[in-house]
């Protein structure tokens, strides 16, 4: 099964280059020049000639996108990878996070609401059972344990994170 590893977000510059929307945890394993990529929706494979850091974005080029015009025409694209994630136990798609209860020790303070994919780290979005939105730091120190299966995490909070402000 292919897994979406970025979305190709706006052309950067004439020559066909993106910035990307990256979806994977090690994106300097997944794009190395001449990595070759299937599509969604399915526009032909996609060969990788060039990935860098601009800033706080990563920007990839293409063999099969030589001008903004065509970058343009692709946008939005999903960029599938057939390489695995599986091997990597600390890994979740962020889709099966949403919903998980949370638990600090044995009391239920809230539901995951949403996840934002950050740079340094993810944000846990937690509706608190009181009502009020906590954003989480997705580390393992404040999250020590996931059981997707099991529909729960457990949260190890520093103080003050869950108080209403």
């Amino acid at each position: 099964m292919d897994t979406v590893i970025a979305r190709l977000g706006k052309p950067h510059g004439i020559r066909g280059e993106f910035t990307v929307e990256v979806r994977t945890d090690r994106p300097d394993e997944r794009f190395v020049p001449g990595s070759i990529y299937s599509t969604d929706p399915d526009i032909g494979e996609l060969t990788l000639k060039s990935a860098r850091w601009h800033r706080d974005r990563l920007l990839l080029t293409f063999d099969e996108v030589s001008d903004r015009n065509r970058a343009e025409e692709i946008r939005n694209t999903l960029i599938l990878s057939s390489q695995s994630d599986d091997e990597d136990d600390d890994a979740w798609y962020l889709e099966d996070l949403v919903g998980l209860g949370v638990f600090e020790g044995p009391e239920r303070v809230g539901e995951i609401v949403d996840v934002t994919n950050g740079l340094a780290q993810d944000l846990l979005h937690m509706n608190h059972i009181d009502g009020h939105e906590v954003l989480i730091p997705f580390v393992a120190a404040i999250v020590p344990e996931v059981d997707v299966e099991a529909g729960w995490i457990q949260v190890t909070p520093p103080a003050g994170l869950f108080d209403a402000e």
